[in-house]
């Protein structure tokens, strides 16, 4: 059987990285609230 988490660093920054979360309203939305609750990093790497 296969693992079904295979990592990619590319395929991984393509879909949650930070120019990712900025080009939809939600992702925008969620880097607002990741701002004002403080946090240090904005994007999970």
């Amino acid at each position: 059987m296969l693992p079904t988490f295979r990592p990619n660093k590319r395929r991984r920054a393509k879909k949650i990285g930070f120019r990712a979360r900025m080009a939809t309203p939600g992702g925008r939305q969620t880097l607002k609230r990741r701002r004002q609750k403080g946090r240090y990093k904005l994007i999970n790497k």
